[in-house]
């Protein structure tokens, strides 16, 4: 198994557009085989950092739903929608390998 974490930082006047961008990838990662954790978003104080955790069965797996996903029409609007209005600064991906009980 790999898992991302994906670091973003948004724009906290946008975090309405910023869940409806989220509430997608929800959705569109099972669609390619992963598995969405969830997204982690900004609660109290002034922090600007939102956390999202999905996993694949393996790199291999990630690697095809990337080549997959690339020319996916949903995944493009997803991916528009991120960069025009859902506030994202930036985002930064990490690759871990859990150790699970």
């Amino acid at each position: 198994m790999i898992s991302c974490l994906v670091e973003y930082q948004i724009d906290r006047t946008r975090e309405v557009q910023f869940e409806r961008f989220c509430q997608l990838w929800l959705e569109l990662t099972p669609k390619f085989g992963g598995v969405h954790h969830g997204y982690f978003l900004p609660s109290d104080g002034p922090s600007d950092r939102a956390l999202a955790l999905f996993s694949f069965d393996s790199l291999a797996e990630y690697e095809r739903y990337r080549v997959e996903a690339a020319t996916d029409e949903q995944v493009i609007a997803a991916n528009r929608l991120r960069d025009t209005e859902a506030g994202v600064i930036r985002w930064d991906r990490s690759f871990f390998r859990p150790l699970l009980p």
